[in-house]
């Protein structure tokens, strides 16, 4: 197997799970990235960090875009021998934003970009993106772009994509919550009514995301997960939930503490030292920037 000459460049979307009642199955790509590229070099690895997580993340194998790149390499047969490797990244860490899962998809579709030749097919880089994540969600959207829906039958990873249009304010907090610590929350088993109620809303979500946005209050109920995590983001919530009395269909996103609200124009509600951003759905996914 060989490597092409000269870096290649990956732009991979943020992108927000759950929705509300769509746990561990919807996602939605947005319009913030993180820009990677990479190079191959004779010997030697070398990693440079720019923007969100810049003094925090390692500079070594333990990266996470260097574990997915080595992943994806072993499936096709080789590593090289050397890797230069220059984050910008706008996708904050710890926040609900898939920043984990835009750094494996990044890895996985940079692995593919340098092998001259034939790499991963779709599905078999999603099966690997899924399996390093630990769940498709985050990984599906970061991928494919737009609205998707992942499952797991048995072992393997599937997804169905579809586009949407709607607008999203994202409301960062300064403090990070981790996955594992909102996860560690959530109760073993809950009542077969709010079961059946989120099953309910999350079918009624895909409609409303694709096409009928005035169904989006409704739509983001929730029952299975963002109560039982209040306690580990408690302005988070009480923000969610003041947007939420006030008609605006808003969501902790992902595994939090990020408050994702479909609307815009919300500025007045940010509160002290929170960040916003305005965004749109982003349609194309993880890609490489042609220069």
């Amino acid at each position: 197997m060989s490597f092409i000459a000269g870096p290649v460049t990956v732009r991979t979307p943020a992108s927000s799970a759950n929705l509300g009642p769509g746990f561990d199955a919807l996602g939605l790509a947005l319009s913030l990235y993180d820009d990677v590229t990479a190079e191959v070099l004779s010997s030697g690895l070398e990693i440079d960090v720019v923007g969100e997580g810049s003094d925090g993340v390692p500079k070594d194998e333990t990266h996470l875009i260097v574990r997915a790149m080595y992943a994806a390499f072993d499936l096709l047969g080789e590593r090289p021998s050397g890797l230069r490797l220059s984050c910008i990244n706008a996708i904050p860490h710890g926040r609900g934003l898939g920043s984990s899962a835009a750094a494996i998809v990044a890895g996985i579709t940079l692995a593919n970009a340098l092998v001259d030749g034939d790499g991963l097919d779709g599905a078999a880089a999603f099966q690997l993106a899924a399996d390093l994540e630990g769940h498709p969600d985050n990984v599906a959207a970061a991928m494919f772009g737009g609205l998707t829906i992942a499952w797991l039958e048995g072992e393997a990873a599937q997804v169905e994509r579809l586009d949407s249009a709607v607008e999203v304010t994202v409301f960062i907090p300064s403090e990070a919550v981790s996955t594992e610590k909102a996860r560690g929350l959530l109760p073993e088993t809950v009542s077969h009514a709010d079961a059946s109620a989120n099953a309910g809303r999350a079918a009624l979500l895909v409609r409303a995301l694709t096409g009928a946005p005035h169904l989006l209050l409704a739509a983001t109920e929730d029952r299975l997960h963002q109560s039982y995590r209040a306690s580990a983001m408690s302005d988070s919530y009480d923000l969610m939930s003041s947007l939420r009395a006030d008609g605006i269909a808003a969501t902790i996103s992902g595994a939090g503490p990020t408050v994702l609200a479909f609307a815009r124009g919300l500025g007045d509600r940010l509160p002290e030292g929170w960040a916003l951003h305005e965004l749109d759905v982003d349609l194309e996914g993880a890609h490489v920037v042609v220069t």
